[in-house]
C-alpha cells in the first residue's frame, strides 16, 4: 500500500508471477450517465486541444483499453468513473467482484480497496482541520499529537511538521514487512498503538528530500483525529464523505466489533466490498482480506466508482459540490502549489496529492494506490476539467490503472503519441556519468528488513550503443532517450510521460528523480552491490568447506599444534560450522519463502536463526582473526604447524571476517531488529 510502487513492489521482488491466459467475463454495469437523478442527454467529451467528441466514442474507447486488459493481464474485474465539466461521462464496472458465487462488479454498488488514493482523504481532513484553526501545518506535530506517539528527535534539531509529512519529507525510515497488513482481524490494533510501537527511525533531517512513508500520513491522520475528539474514521466521514454524498466510501473493514478499535464496516458495505484475486499462472486465487486498519488513514479505506466520480467532481469545482462547500478557499488554492521545488516534470507535493506528467506537457493531480490484491489510481486533468479513476481487484491490474488516464488524454487530444521515441546517438559518447548502481531511499535502514530492500530496492542505469537509457528496477525494465540535450541529464520515458532527471556532483550523478519523486536512488558504494555480497559469500562458504575438509581428511603428522594454535582451530572450525549452517537456513527460507511469510509473518524462524548463525560465525571470525599473529608465532617448527597450514588459517579467516563486514554493513548480522 504505497505509490504505484507502494508493498506490492516489495512483494513482487520476492515472488515471481507466470500467467497462462484466462479470459473473465466483462462488462456490466451502467455506461454514460449525468451526475443528477434527472436523465439529461450526456455532454460531449471536450478538449482545449482536440474536437469534441461523442461520449459513445470515449464508452467505447474505454472498453476496448478495459477488456482487452481484463484478458491479457488476467485481472477480474475493475471499476471505472471518467468526469468532466461536473458531469458524469462514464460509469461502468466490468468482470467480477467474486467468482463463487459470481457476482458482477457495479459501479453504484461494488466497494473497490483503494489503498493509497485513501491518502487524499487524509489529506483533505487535515486541511480542514487547518482551517478550523485546530492545526497548524508549520508547527511541530508533536503539539497536536498524544504523549506516547510523539516523534522523538533522535538528533535531528529540526521539527517534523504536518507540511513536512504533505511532501513525505519528514525524514522517516520505510517500514512494512510483519505489521503494515494483518491476515487477522484479531491481531488489529487501534491507530495510536500501532504508531507507538511500530515506530520507525529518523535517518534524514525534515526537508531534505522526498521519501514515501505511511507512517507520516498515519501520524497525519492522528493529529487530525487527536484535535477533533473523534476516531480518525468518524471524522472522515462526518467533514468528508457525509457532506459529498459518498455513502459507500468508507475507512472501515469487515471485521468483528473490538472494544478499543473502531467501529467495523456495517454490514450493507461489507456484503458488496469486492473479492481480491491473484493469477497463479493457471487461474485466479481469492486472497484474504488485508487488513490496514491499524494504520487506517494511509490506505484502509473502500469505495465505488459512482462515489469516486462524486469525489472528483468536488476536486475539479473547488471543493463545491452541488450547494455545499467541502472545504475553503485555502484549500483549493493548496492543491494547486507544490510544496517542494523540482525539475519540470518532477512531483512536488501540492499538498499531499501527486502532480503527474501527462500527454502534451499537461499535469495532472491525484494519487494511485495499491494493496496486495488491488490497484487503483485517480487522476484529475485540471486544464480539460477531467478526472479519471480506475481500480481493479487483482494483482496483475498495474499497467491497466497507470496508463488509463493517459490514454484518455491522449484520445481527448487528437494527437496520438508514437512510440517509441527515436533514440539519441549522442548519448553513448557521455553515458559514463550516468551508468552505475543506484539504491532508492524508501526502506528500512537496517536488520533483516533493511537488508532484504537493499538486495531489492537497487536501480540499474547502463546506455545502450544506439542511445537508449535502461533502467532495471526489481525486475522491471524501462527505457527513456534524454529531453533536450544528451548531457543534460533529463529523461523522459521512450513510450510514456513519466521523466528522470539526474542531480550530478563534481561530474557524475549522485542522484535520481522520478515523476513521482516517492523517492531518490543515491549512487551506491562499491560493498553495496548485490555481486560483491554474492562473491564475499561464495569466498566464506568455500573457507568453510575447506576448514572443514581439512580437518576430516588432515595427515596424522599435521596434528602437531601448539596450545593457541589448538584453541585457534577449535575456534575456527566452530566458526565454519555456523557460517555453512547460516547459509543453509537462508537458502531454504529462500526456496520456501511465500507472499504471506514475507508480508504477514516477517521475519520468521528461519531469517532470525540464520542472522543469529551469522551473528556469532561473525564473532568468532574476528576473534580467530585476532589470534593470527600468534598463531603465526607460536611454537618450534617441530611442534607447530606447518607454513602452509598457518597461510591457509589466515586466508580463511580473512575471507569470513570480509564477509562478516559485509553482512554487518547490509543488516544481516542484526536479528533483533527484524
Amino acid at each position: 500500500m504505497s505509490g504505484r510502487s507502494g508493498l506490492n513492489r516489495t512483494v513482487g521482488l520476492v515472488l515471481g508471477v507466470l500467467g497462462l491466459v484466462l479470459a473473465p467475463s466483462v462488462s456490466t454495469g451502467q455506461s454514460i450517465e449525468a451526475a443528477s437523478p434527472a436523465p439529461r442527454p450526456a455532454p460531449a467529451v471536450t478538449s482545449p486541444q482536440g474536437p469534441a467528441q461523442p461520449p459513445a466514442d470515449l464508452e467505447a474507447y474505454v472498453d476496448g483499453i478495459v477488456r482487452d486488459s481484463l484478458v491479457r493481464d488476467h485481472i477480474v474485474g475493475a471499476t471505472v468513473a471518467i468526469v468532466q465539466d461536473g458531469e458524469i461521462l462514464l460509469k461502468k464496472g466490468y468482470g467480477a467482484a467474486s467468482l463463487s458465487p459470481w457476482r458482477p462488479v457495479d459501479p453504484d454498488r461494488t466497494l473497490f480497496r483503494l489503498g493509497s488514493v485513501s491518502k487524499t482523504f487524509t489529506w483533505l481532513t487535515v486541511m480542514k482541520e487547518a482551517e478550523a484553526g485546530r492545526l497548524r501545518l508549520d508547527a511541530p506535530i508533536n503539539l497536536f499529537l498524544p504523549e506516547g506517539v510523539q516523534v522523538r528527535d533522535q538528533g535531528y534539531a529540526s521539527p517534523v511538521t504536518l507540511r513536512s509529512l504533505m511532501s513525505h519529507s519528514g525524514g522517516f525510515e520505510d517500514r512494512a514487512l510483519g505489521h503494515l497488513f494483518e491476515r487477522n482481524p484479531e491481531r488489529v490494533r487501534s491507530l495510536e498503538d500501532y504508531l507507538r510501537q511500530e515506530r520507525p527511525r529518523r535517518v534524514r533531517p525534515v526537508g531534505s528530500i522526498s521519501s514515501y512513508s505511511n507512517y507520516g500520513v498515519a501520524l497525519a491522520g492522528e493529529a487530525a483525529a487527536w484535535v477533533s475528539g473523534k476516531t480518525f474514521e468518524r471524522l472522515a466521514e462526518e467533514s468528508l464523505f457525509e457532506p459529498m454524498g459518498m455513502s459507500r466510501t468508507t475507512f472501515r473493514e469487515p471485521r468483528p466489533a473490538r472494544p478499543g478499535l473502531p467501529a467495523p464496516m456495517p454490514p450493507h458495505l461489507s456484503a458488496d466490498l469486492s473479492e481480491g484475486f491473484s493469477w497463479t499462472g493457471s487461474g485466479y486465487a481469492r486472497e484474504p482480506f488485508e487488513y490496514i486498519g491499524q494504520i487506517a488513514p494511509a490506505g484502509s479505506a473502500s469505495s465505488t466508482a459512482g462515489d469516486m466520480a462524486r469525489y472528483m467532481i468536488t476536486l475539479l469545482n473547488a471543493g463545491q459540490v452541488g450547494e455545499a462547500r467541502i472545504y475553503g478557499d485555502s484549500t483549493a488554492r493548496a492543491l494547486q502549489q507544490p510544496l517542494r521545488r523540482t525539475p519540470p516534470g518532477v512531483n512536488g507535493w501540492p499538498h499531499g496529492f501527486i502532480s503527474y506528467p501527462l500527454p502534451w506537457n499537461l499535469s495532472g493531480l491525484g494519487h494511485d494506490g495499491a494493496t496486495l490484491t488491488f490497484m487503483s489510481n485517480m487522476t484529475l486533468a485540471p486544464e480539460l476539467r477531467l478526472g479519471v479513476f480506475v481500480s481493479t481487484n487483482t494483482n496483475t491490474g498495474h499497467a491497466l490503472t497507470e496508463r488509463l488516464a493517459s490514454r484518455i488524454v491522449e484520445r481527448l487530444s487528437g494527437r496520438p503519441a508514437a512510440w517509441p521515441r527515436p533514440a539519441s546517438p549522442e548519448l553513448w559518447a557521455v553515458r559514463s556519468p550516468y551508468e552505475g548502481r543506484y539504491l532508492g531511499s524508501r526502506r528500512a535502514y537496517s536488520g533483516l528488513e533493511g537488508m532484504l530492500l537493499r538486495l531489492q530496492g537497487q536501480m540499474q542505469v547502463h546506455v545502450t550503443p544506439e542511445g537508449r537509457l535502461v533502467t532495471m528496477t526489481g525486475g522491471r525494465v524501462q527505457t527513456w532517450v534524454p529531453e533536450g540535450a544528451a548531457a543534460g541529464g533529463r529523461f523522459i520515458s521512450d513510450a510514456g510521460w513519466q521523466r528522470l532527471v539526474f542531480l550530478p556532483e563534481r561530474g557524475k550523478a549522485r542522484q535520481i528523480l522520478t515523476s513521482v519523486n516517492g523517492q531518490v536512488f543515491e549512487r551506491i558504494p562499491f560493498w553495496s552491490r548485490p555481486g560483491v555480497l554474492a562473491s564475499a559469500a561464495a569466498a566464506a562458504g568455500f573457507a568453510a568447506l575447506a576448514t572443514l575438509g581439512v580437518a576430516l581428511f588432515r595427515n596424522r603428522r599435521d596434528f602437531r599444534q601448539t596450545h593457541i594454535q589448538a584453541r585457534a582451530g577449535l575456534f575456527q572450525g566452530l566458526q565454519s560450522i555456523l557460517w555453512l549452517l547460516s547459509m543453509g537456513l537462508a537458502l531454504a527460507w529462500g526456496l520456501t519463502a511465500t507472499e504471506g511469510k514475507v508480508i504477514f509473518d516477517w521475519p520468521g524462524l528461519l531469517p532470525l536463526a540464520a542472522s543469529a548463525c551469522a551473528l556469532v560465525a561473525s564473532l568468532l571470525s574476528l576473534l580467530t582473526l585476532g589470534m593470527a599473529p600468534l598463531v603465526l608465532r607460536s611454537g618450534r617448527r617441530l611442534d607447530s604447524w606447518t607454513p602452509v597450514r598457518r597461510a591457509g588459517f589466515v586466508a580463511t579467516s580473512l575471507a569470513s571476517l570480509i564477509f562478516a563486514v559485509l553482512l554487518g554493513l547490509w543488516g544481516g548480522l542484526a536479528p533483533w531488529a527484524g
